[in-house]
């Protein structure tokens, strides 16, 4: 049996975030579904996992169904496989940010970074000047990258802040390029730059997940394999599970 795996987010304002978590628990208990859900008065973020059916089901609730009541009608959302189940429960969680960061003033309901698609991407890689940035996690760079990108080595996203602060320049570095692994770390540390004085903070829309499903690996800048908080592990190109090492 194949499982259908959803990643998804929103920053979008849930004001009664805490009211939804039980009866978003008890839908996908209903239909089968396992994985996290994280929620915040900022939005949604998480990974599930479930038949095709099931999956499908929950996506059309949490589109049209009462209880986001059409909120999350931008939904970014990424579809990939999985020949066992990757989770062992599904849990709904309540949290100060979806993705945590740690800045009070740092709203990505506010303001953003500039998107770029997975089919400009590489175009924007080739312009002389841009700092690529790598937002992710220490272990998850050591397991593939973009050519070129810098390696902020942080251990958590948290530390981002004090990498920017030490180790960027608004005056410096004015055009930047940032990715992660679906987009929602971009969001928050674009949101933060732009805050700091960066002048041109661009990000790929819809993270790696994204990319490696839209680009052929032929014409593909990515190296490596995509680190996924599941237990598949990695992910390669068209999303696929990475199978083990020839090394």
């Amino acid at each position: 049996m194949t499982y259908k795996v959803a990643a998804l987010y929103q920053f979008v304002p849930l004001p009664d975030f805490r009211e939804i978590k039980e009866p978003l628990h008890r839908l996908c208990l209903d239909l089968g579904i396992k994985g996290t859900l994280l929620l915040a008065h900022e939005g949604i973020n998480g990974t599930v996992a479930g038949t095709e059916e099931g999956i499908d089901a929950l996506m059309t609730e949490l589109r049209e169904g009462p209880l986001f009541r059409g909120r999350l009608d931008n939904l970014e959302l990424k579809f990939s496989s999985a020949a066992e189940m990757p989770f062992k429960r599904m849990k709904v969680r309540l949290k100060k940010e979806i993705v945590t960061l740690g800045d009070p003033q740092t709203d990505p309901l506010r303001r953003v970074g500039t998107y770029v698609s997975p089919a400009e991407w590489n175009r924007l890689l080739e312009e002389p000047g841009v700092v690529l940035l790598d937002t992710r996690n220490d272990f998850e760079v050591e397991m593939g990258t973009f050519e070129g990108a810098v390696d902020p080595r942080i251990k958590r996203f948290g530390e981002f802040k004090d990498f920017v602060k030490n180790e960027l320049d608004p005056a410096r570095h004015r055009k930047v390029a940032m990715f992660c692994t679906g987009g929602i770390r971009c969001e928050k540390a674009s949101a933060y730059m732009l805050n700091q004085g960066f002048e041109e903070v661009l990000h790929l829309k819809g993270g790696i997940l994204k990319y490696l499903e839209d680009v052929p690996e032929a014409e593909s800048r990515w190296k490596g394999e995509c680190f996924v908080f599941d237990e598949r592990v990695a992910l390669g190109h068209g999303l696929v599970e990475a199978g083990p090492s020839d090394e």
